[in-house]
């Protein structure tokens, strides 16, 4: 079980309050690796203590197999990951539940969307989406 990280293009974001940069995996008698294994993996190397910080994604496999490159965010603060993350990033990294709506009452909210035009468009759109979100 040979995993080999290498990390390029590091760049300390002190705007947005982490580390990013980009993930070469070189794991050549395996397929590919899950994303929990290389969190732990990079938790050990840049001494982060909760995994839930580090974010990963984008990982394209190369051509013959034996590597794959991703994009690899480690937030400082739990409350910086939940203000800068994408919310379905925070869903995969377990800050936060998938709400289930269904697909037919957001595609009906919108069509009524569509046929009110004017003055009364913004109160009918804050009362699909209210409806949408309830149902």
């Amino acid at each position: 079980m040979s995993v080999t990280l290498r990390t390029r293009k590091f760049v300390r974001n002190p705007l947005l309050q982490r580390k990013q940069f980009v993930v070469d995996v070189i794991h050549p008698d395996r397929a590919n690796i899950p994303k929990l294994e290389l969190q732990d993996m990079i938790a050990k190397s840049h001494k982060v203590p909760d995994t839930k910080l580090i974010s990963l994604f984008g990982f394209r496999n190369k051509f013959g197999g034996g590597k794959s490159t991703g994009f690899c965010l480690i937030y400082d603060s739990t409350e910086s990951a939940k203000k800068y993350e994408p919310k379905y990033r925070l869903v995969r990294n377990g800050f936060m539940e998938k709400k289930e709506t269904s697909r037919k009452q957001i595609k009906e909210a919108k069509n009524r969307k569509k046929k009110i035009r004017g003055t009364g468009r913004r109160i009918a759109n804050h009362k699909a989406k209210k409806a949408a979100k309830d149902g």
